[in-house]
């Protein structure tokens, strides 16, 4: 069983994400070996648990993620090439020590559950976070800002800027599972790729979504539009024909059923 199709089957909490995100890059770097990559996330696990092993609370956990990945290892946002679709690919973004704030929020994250610590990604429209413990007294911390607090008021000004409407608490915000950080950090590529003119790669990326997450009802869909663009009638029917047996959603399926059938029969 491949790396993409076994993705798909494990249950949620069985994905390893910087593992899983490793995993995809190596689909596009084929002749790439993964030893190094994967001795690196090691190092940087081992590193955390010289710096922090001892600490027991969130606060300590968060500075000691921030001392390791971004001021140890160097692991910083993208900033000058944003838009570069490296910075979603986690061999590059382990090789030039930049990403997005997906891409460094999965090693944030990852790194802390393996020395036992509760970290999550959490669901941010136009940006991610990390959130680490739970309950009394969690800290919200940006990787793509070199691990730095995100207090309270912060995160709200940043809910409002990406135009999230009126908010009154941080409960507005939400851990996001593993699998659905995967299909964000795939979707960060698609977009990447399509905006460059690179349909076909776009395509590519969300076959990956469908595989990674067979229920994200986007990912067929998008598959469907670009089969489409190209030409292709039978792949974009079958692209709907499984999002029609994943989504439970009425409006959606009665979306889906429609353009079935505008498309006609095979």
């Amino acid at each position: 069983m491949d790396d993409l199709t076994r993705l798909g089957l494990i249950d949620d909490e069985e994905i390893v994400l910087d593992e899983a995100a490793l995993a995809l890059a190596m689909l596009d770097h084929t002749d790439a070996d993964p030893a190094p990559y994967l001795a690196l996330i090691e190092g940087i696990a081992i590193r955390l648990e010289a710096v922090g092993g001892e600490a027991a609370q969130a606060d300590a956990h968060a500075d000691a993620l921030s001392a390791v990945l971004a001021d140890e290892f160097g692991f910083l946002g993208d900033r000058d090439t944003y838009d570069d679709p490296a910075s979603a690919d986690l061999i590059r973004v382990l090789d030039r020590r930049r990403g997005l704030p997906v891409s460094l929020s999965i090693l944030y994250v990852a790194a802390a559950r393996r020395l036992g610590w509760i970290a999550n990604v959490l669901d941010m429209p136009g940006h991610v976070l990390v959130l680490v413990g739970a309950d009394a007294a969690p800290v919200i911390v940006d990787p793509f800002r070199g691990g730095v607090r995100v207090g309270r008021d912060q995160l709200v000004a940043l809910l409002r800027a990406s135009g999230a409407g009126p908010v009154s608490a941080v409960s507005h915000v939400g851990a996001m599972p593993n699998r659905a950080v995967l299909v964000r950090l795939l979707l960060n590529q698609a977009i990447r790729a399509e905006a460059a003119g690179k349909g076909r790669r776009a395509l590519e990326l969300y076959g990956r979504m469908t595989s990674v997450s067979p229920d994200y009802g986007h990912g067929w869909w998008e598959c469907a539009r670009l089969h489409l663009v190209d030409g292709d009638l039978p792949a974009a029917r079958a692209s709907l024909s499984a999002m029609l047996e994943t989504t439970r959603e009425p409006d959606l399926r009665r979306r889906v059923s429609d353009t079935l059938a505008a498309l006609g029969t095979p």
